[in-house]
């Protein structure tokens, strides 16, 4: 009797030292040694007489030790809570929700090709404009994407840290922060310009009016677009682009299509406006749908700017990296005369945005896959044995390689089926944009090699997002940087000795350099999985 009483006793204690430790635990995941445990110990109203009494053991630190050798143990030799089990229709409709959300992100830019073709201009573009309006609307959008990739990321990331956890009022004050910041610089560019024009004249002020309005109607216009991705609202983002060119397409119906700029303008107002607006109102039904009472305190600002900065110089060389050849292909001289010393060029425009649309697919098929690769690292942790790392890590390399190689040929499959379709499209829609794509050599060739080039850069960018995912965004800036740098470097020098349709080869191998480099990040990344997910904890 007496030893079963001992036994019950002992049983009792160990029971009542596990709880503790998972206390422990609770407070900080991951003690550093036996000291910082005999800390928190003594942060929770132990000391040395009561761990005394209750584990018999002679002081807090003893019970630190004995805790601590407990923590490795099971670390090393205790596997962790048994894997949840998925139904299959739950997995398909998970990654059928994954592959909508990535393709919605990029149904925009669809839509906008497809406006084009169909009415003839976009909400941001027109068939049969001037070459000095082109210019200053091209200057426009593209200072667009370049001043606000920066901000997108940061929101992006910052966001939806907080949107994931429920916090959403944190999330709406710290995007609504960076959107902010966004406008504050957008202004500061629109008074450099202008002090700039009035020192060396690079466009009539008229044109560079209009340039400015629509750089900072499109700049508001990105950054609600990044907020309704976070929130899951993109549906609402591509209802208010259609809105959009509706409303041009009303205005110009009434007042005639040489009012087409007004009707831009005036419709980008409306749709900045009202996204800025939508935001506004989709946080707040998020908050009144999250936990009450829980309201934490926002680090520093300093601290928030300074942990984000590596995603905004990303997102800002990306949008280089992705429009510079644009710039170089516009300031090539012609012989002909220049109006101004950057000019519009259609058809070499023309060629990147109808190849373009073989990211959709891609963007899509992405999103499949790291969400499926992110649940299967969550997954492996809880089972995986510690000693085991070794073989979770090369199991995930081998497993990165199908990927790529799986996204490779769906990039490629969707560049195949951009140029059968923008075929059958322009044939069956007779445009003057139609015709120029199929018979233009210049655009034929542009829009040949583009496409080859976005096939990289879909890769890429799936290797880019995994980086983000694991907490690495310096390798993925390790990579965008010589991109950008080798598509300025050899799209200058190409257009300078051959001509301007040439800008297109420094895409191309600034693309493949973005693949390599990104891929052997990757790689680097994943043979050292375990000590990289230990890092982001």
């Amino acid at each position: 009797m007496e030893t079963a009483l001992s036994l019950k006793s002992v049983d009792d204690k160990e029971q009542a030292l596990n709880e503790l430790l998972d206390s422990v635990l609770n407070k900080h995941l991951q003690p550093e040694d036996s000291y910082e445990i005999a800390a928190l110990l003594e942060s929770m109203g132990w000391n040395d007489e009561r761990v005394a009494e209750r584990f018999g053991v002679e002081d807090v630190f003893e019970l630190s030790q004995i805790m601590w050798q407990r923590m490795q143990q099971k670390i090393l030799f205790t596997p962790f809570a048994r894997v949840q089990k998925y139904k299959l229709t739950e997995i398909i409709v998970e990654l059928t929700r994954n592959f909508l959300r990535g393709v919605i992100f990029a149904l925009p830019m669809a839509l906008s090709i497809l406006s084009m073709l169909t009415l003839r201009f976009s909400l941001w573009s027109y068939e049969n404009l001037s070459v000095e309006l082109a210019t200053s609307i091209g200057i426009g959008t593209i200072l667009s994407f370049i001043t606000v990739g920066g901000f997108t990321q940061a929101i992006a990331r910052r966001g939806f840290f907080y949107v994931i956890q429920g916090y959403y009022q944190m999330a709406r004050r710290v995007t609504f922060y960076f959107i902010l910041l966004g406008f504050i610089v957008c202004i500061i560019i629109c008074v450099f310009l202008y002090l700039f024009n009035f020192v060396i004249q690079v466009l009539p002020f008229d044109l560079l009016t209009i340039a400015i309005l629509y750089y900072f109607f499109l700049n508001a216009i990105w950054l609600s677009v990044t907020v309704m991705y976070i929130l899951k609202k993109e549906l609402t983002f591509t209802g208010l682009l259609v809105a959009g060119i509706a409303i041009v397409y009303l205005f110009t119906s009434i007042f005639g299509i040489g009012k087409i700029i007004v009707a831009q303008l005036v419709s980008l107002l409306i749709v900045s406006v009202a996204s800025l607006g939508l935001i506004i109102y989709y946080f707040r039904k998020a908050e009144q749908k999250g936990e009450k009472g829980i309201a934490p305190r926002l680090p520093k600002m300093s601290v928030t700017i300074y942990s984000t900065l590596p995603y905004f110089i990303y997102g800002g060389m990306y949008f280089t990296f992705l429009y510079v050849d644009r710039i170089m292909a516009w300031s090539t001289h012609d012989p002909a005369g220049m109006p101004f010393f950057i000019v519009f060029r259609g058809y070499y425009e023309l060629g990147l945005d109808f190849a373009l649309l073989v990211l959709i697919i891609p963007m899509g098929m992405s999103e499949v896959i790291l969400n499926k690769l992110m649940n299967d690292i969550q997954t492996s942790q809880k089972a995986f044995w510690g000693h085991e790392a070794e073989q979770m890590n090369r199991m995930y390399v081998v497993q990165y390689w199908k990927r790529i190689i799986l996204v490779g040929i769906i990039s490629t499959l969707s560049a195949i089926a951009v140029y059968l379709v923008t075929h059958y499209v322009t044939t069956l829609f007779p445009s003057d944009v139609g015709r120029i794509i199929i018979k233009d050599p210049i655009t034929k060739s542009v829009f040949f090699w583009a496409l080859i080039a976005y096939v990289f850069v879909a890769i890429a960018l799936m290797n880019a997002v995994i980086l983000f995912s694991l907490s690495q965004p310096k390798l993925a800036i390790q990579a965008i940087w010589p991109a950008m740098v080798l598509n300025i470097v050899i799209g200058f020098l190409c257009t300078r000795w051959w001509g301007y349709e040439y800008a297109v080869i420094g895409l191309m191998a600034g693309a493949i350099a973005f693949l390599i480099i990104s891929t052997l990040n990757v790689v680097r990344v994943l043979r050292k999985l375990d000590y990289y997910l230990y890092v982001a904890s």
